[in-house]
């Protein structure tokens, strides 16, 4: 049994900026912060870890926005309920993979994503790809995202571990988060990170995009040496 995780943001959709709007709402509504986010990049952190880079940048001590995070969050699912209408599209490629691995009996797909989840279930919902993902790992079950993996496991409810679990991404984290678990990492340059710095991470197969299935398919599967 192969447990396939995979990254949201870049991986499997692009929002067309509906998050980082929704973010800089919520922030100003929650903390009066009104800080320019295009500065920062939020490929492969969790949204908590967003959040307490950016706050604490603006001078914001880990008690003041522990105090309100609740309220952040609550306010940007209410922004990006709005804000994601129409503009959460899947990557090319992407859905011929996820299609070909959810008719499989032998795997298991789930996401492991720094969103959290009221959020990536409302990113997946405009292209219809929640259904191929039944449970994950997400930003509000940890702000490390070298401790979803193990999450995700333990929610699979099998007993898989090493390079049977597959992580699928398109950030250096994605494949940072995979190392310690020995699990197999699978970075495809479909989102925001260079493709020479997701190289350099040495993840066991690398892609320029979701678009060669049936290579990306026998890397997932095991059929293919390492790329």
């Amino acid at each position: 049994m192969k447990l396939v995780l995979f990254d949201i943001d870049g991986t499997l959709i692009t929002d067309g900026g509906a998050s980082r709007e929704s973010f800089a709402i919520a922030l100003d509504a929650t903390y009066g912060y009104r800080g320019d986010l295009r500065r920062y990049d939020f490929s492969g952190r969790t949204d908590p870890q967003i959040a307490r880079m950016v706050l604490r940048d603006a001078d914001l001590t880990d008690a003041q926005i522990d105090e309100a995070m609740p309220a952040l969050w609550s306010r940007y699912i209410a922004e990006l309920s709005t804000n994601a209408n129409g503009r959460m599209r899947e990557l090319p490629g992407i859905r011929a993979v996820v299609e070909s691995l959810a008719g499989r009996q032998d795997v298991m797909l789930a996401l492991l994503t720094g969103n959290i989840e009221p959020g990536a279930r409302l990113k997946l919902a405009g292209p219809g790809l929640n259904a191929f993902f039944p449970f994950g790992a997400f930003g509000n079950d940890s702000e490390s995202r070298e401790r979803l993996p193990p999450i995700a496991i333990e929610r699979s409810g099998q007993r898989i571990a090493g390079r049977d679990v597959v992580i699928i991404g398109d950030s250096i984290y994605d494949v940072r988060c995979g190392v310690p678990h020995a699990a197999t990492t699978i970075a495809i340059a479909s989102g925001k990170t260079p493709a020479e710095k997701l190289i350099a991470e040495k993840p066991d197969h690398f892609f320029t995009s979701a678009e060669d299935r049936d290579a990306l398919l026998a890397a997932i599967l095991g059929l293919s040496s390492r790329a």
